[in-house]
């Protein structure tokens, strides 16, 4: 990972990106698996459900 900035907070919000992505946009489960507030959790499934939205409009090439 040399000349790469990736710091353990970048890497900690992907993965709980990462798992909204893959698990659908449910605040209730990123809460319990990450141990995140509520607030911080909507947020999660916001951005989420945003890119899910973004990828289903792009066409198939």
């Amino acid at each position: 990972m040399r000349g790469q900035d990736a710091t353990l907070e970048r890497l900690r919000v992907d993965r709980q990106l990462e798992e909204a992505l893959t698990h659908g946009p449910d605040p209730l489960h990123l809460a319990e698996v990450f141990g995140l507030d509520e607030k911080t959790a909507m947020r999660y499934a916001d951005s989420a459900r945003a890119l899910l939205h973004q990828a289903a409009e792009q066409p198939l090439q």
